[in-house]
């Protein structure tokens, strides 16, 4: 039997009019060394830009609530 960790990265989305940017969660299908800050497709189906520094879960208060129900672990 192989056990498969799911392991995410933080992403920072763009404000869009009124609403204020959120932290979001994307999924790793590479390697985290890869990463490099360019923008992916996060949990929720949004476009954000992945922060390296930054680990998920995020601890803010500007976080996606449908990221953080998918991403739960």
């Amino acid at each position: 039997m192989m056990l498969q960790t799911i392991v995410f990265a933080a992403a920072r989305s763009r404000a869009h009019g009124p609403t204020a940017p959120l932290w979001h969660a994307v999924e790793l299908h590479r390697p985290t060394a890869e990463i490099d800050g360019a923008c992916e497709l996060t949990v929720c189906g949004e476009l954000a830009r992945v922060v390296p520094e930054e680990q998920w879960p995020v601890r803010a208060a500007d976080v996606c609530p449908v990221c953080a129900v998918l991403a739960r672990s």
